[in-house]
């Protein structure tokens, strides 16, 4: 199979979304397939340095995604979103990219299958 899109909508403490994109890449990605996590909407909160889970009942997901970026997932943040959820480029995780719309497309496009959460 070649190359899987992910995309997240919702924000990560809020259901179970993020944390099983979050483990459905490192998934894939275990199995050598490549993955392109495309971080939308309140998604882009998962991106978000220094993420306060306290009182959510969830667990941080900031290392997970952190893992994936280690093990080989391509991991982008739509710029649009990052605006309306009021995150900086320079407040993201290392390694996420911000992205716009175009971009995202050309994305969507190359996939061979696509994942929302």
């Amino acid at each position: 199979m070649g190359n899987v899109a992910m995309i997240l909508k919702r924000s990560p403490y809020g259901d179970i979304n993020a944390a099983e994109v979050v483990r459905h890449a490192l998934g894939a990605v275990s199995f050598e397939m490549s993955v392109d996590l495309i971080l939308m909407d309140g998604g882009v909160l998962l991106a978000k340095k220094g993420q306060d889970d306290a009182g959510t009942g969830f667990t941080n997901l900031e290392g997970t995604l952190k893992d994936c970026l280690e093990m080989g997932v391509s991991v982008y943040a739509d710029v649009a979103s990052l605006k309306a959820q009021r995150v900086a480029s320079n407040d993201l995780v290392e390694n996420v990219k911000p992205v716009g719309g175009k971009e995202i497309a050309g994305l969507l496009k190359e996939a061979k299958a696509t994942m929302i959460f």
